[in-house]
C-alpha cells in the first residue's frame, strides 16, 4: 500500500494540562498499529494560561487566540520530533489529527458549544501536512454531547466474540466504551479522572500530580465527603453524558470542606470518588463485564489501580498493554484514527454512545 493511504498522525492533549501525545499510525493494516510516539509536557506557565481560560476573564478571545497560536506552535513541534524519531517525511504523512486543548465544554441543548484551541490553519502551515480539527462541533451540532468519541476505535481494537469487555479512559476525567460479543458498542463519561487529584495535589504540595498515588495512600478516606461528592446529580443522570472543568473544579471541592481536614485524607478521598465513579458506573450499566482494560494517565496510577481491582471482584482488570496497546497512548491514536476517517468520508460517530441524531462525518480539513 502507497504510504501516503497508510501513515496518520494523532495529537491529543487532554483535560489533565500536562502536555502533548503525539503518535504515528500505520493503517496499512488491520489491526492499525503504532510506529513512533513523541510526547512534550506543559510547564507550569503555558498550564496556568490554559487553566484561566476555564473561567471567565479579562480579554478572553486575545489570550485565547494567542494560547492557539502558542499550541499550534508546540504540536508541530512534537510533529517534528516525531518524525526525526523514525525517518519519516511530512510528505509521506496524509494527515495530522489534532484534538486540540479543552478549555470549555458544554454541551447542553441551551448552550450547545465546546471549545479545544489550537490554530489547524497555522499547524498545517508549520509541518506541510493536512490537518483535521474540531472533531466534537458537528456532533453536538447534532444534538449530541460531543464526547466521548473514541469507542467506535475502542471498537476496532478491542472487540472480542466471546467476552463482555470495558474499556476505561482515565483522563482528566473518566470514560467508559462497553464491547459486547454481539457487537454492541456504547460509553459515556463517568466522573473525574484525575483532573481533581491533580488539583488537589498541585495546590497543596506543588507537584503537578501525585506519582502513583503515594499522597493519597498516605491519608485515609473520609466518608462524609465521599458521600457529598458522589450526591452530585451528575453520577446519577443516566446517559449519554459527558462532564469537564466546568463542574469538576476546586471551587466545587472546596463547597463541600469544612478546612479542618488534613490535605492527605482529601486526596485519598479523591482517588476514591474517581474509583467510585468508574466503578459504579460499571456495576450499574455493565454488571456482564468479565474484562476491565484501562487506559490513560491514571492506568499509570498503581494505588488507583488496586482501589480499582478492589471495587470491581470476579473481574479482570488490567492496562490496555496487556492485550497490545500501551495504555499512554491510545487516544492520540484514536485521533490520527478519526483523522482517517474524516480524509476517506466515513462518518465516526457512535449516536448511541454522545446521543446525537444520527452518525455524522466529525471534523474540519486544513489541506497541507
Amino acid at each position: 500500500m502507497d504510504l501516503k493511504t497508510a501513515y496518520y498522525i494523532g495529537i491529543m492533549s487532554g483535560t489533565s494540562l500536562d502536555g502533548i501525545d503525539a503518535v504515528l499510525a500505520d493503517f496499512s493494516s488491520s489491526p492499525p498499529f503504532l510506529l513512533q510516539t513523541c510526547y512534550l509536557s506543559y510547564d507550569s506557565e503555558l498550564r496556568g494560561r490554559l487553566l484561566d481560560l476555564n473561567h471567565p476573564g479579562n480579554d478572553e478571545l486575545h489570550r485565547a487566540a494567542m494560547l492557539g497560536n502558542e499550541l499550534a506552535r508546540r504540536y508541530a513541534e512534537a510533529v517534528t520530533g516525531l518524525l526525526n524519531k523514525c525517518g519519516v517525511e511530512p510528505r509521506q504523512i496524509t494527515a495530522i489529527g489534532c484534538h486540540g486543548q479543552t478549555v470549555r465544554h458544554c454541551p447542553e441543548s441551551e448552550r450547545g458549544y465546546t471549545i479545544q484551541l489550537c490554530n489547524p490553519a497555522l499547524l498545517a502551515e508549520l509541518t506541510g501536512i493536512t490537518v483535521v480539527a474540531d472533531f466534537r462541533s458537528r456532533d453536538i451540532a447534532a444534538g449530541g454531547q460531543g464526547a466521548p468519541l473514541v469507542p467506535v476505535f475502542h471498537q476496532i481494537l478491542f472487540q472480542d466474540s466471546q467476552v463482555h469487555r470495558v474499556i476505561a479512559n482515565i483522563g482528566g476525567i473518566s470514560n467508559l466504551t462497553s464491547l459486547t460479543p454481539n457487537g454492541e458498542v456504547t460509553g459515556f463519561d463517568c466522573g473525574p479522572g484525575n483532573i481533581m487529584m491533580d488539583a488537589w495535589c498541585l495546590h497543596h504540595t506543588g507537584k503537578p500530580y501525585d506519582e502513583n498515588g503515594a499522597w493519597a495512600e498516605f491519608g485515609r478516606v473520609i466518608p462524609e465527603l465521599l458521600e457529598k461528592l458522589l450526591a452530585l446529580q451528575f453520577f446519577s443522570l443516566a446517559p449519554p453524558k459527558s462532564t469537564g472543568r466546568e463542574l469538576f473544579n476546586l471551587v466545587w471541592l472546596e463547597s463541600y470542606l469544612s478546612g479542618d481536614e488534613k490535605p492527605a485524607d482529601v486526596q485519598a478521598t479523591l482517588l476514591q470518588l474517581t474509583v467510585a465513579g468508574i466503578a459504579g458506573a460499571v456495576l450499574a450499566y455493565f454488571p456482564d463485564a468479565a474484562e476491565i482494560y484501562l487506559c490513560g494517565g491514571g492506568a499509570r496510577n498503581t494505588a488507583l489501580v488496586a482501589r480499582l481491582r478492589m471495587a470491581l471482584p470476579g473481574r479482570k482488570v488490567e492496562l490496555t498493554d496487556s492485550v497490545g496497546v500501551d495504555a499512554d497512548w491510545l487516544e492520540a491514536f484514536a485521533f490520527a484514527w478519526l483523522a482517517r476517517q474524516v480524509i476517506s468520508g466515513v462518518p465516526a460517530s457512535l449516536p448511541a454512545v454522545t446521543g446525537a441524531r444520527g452518525a455524522r462525518l466529525l471534523g474540519a480539513i486544513y489541506p497541507g
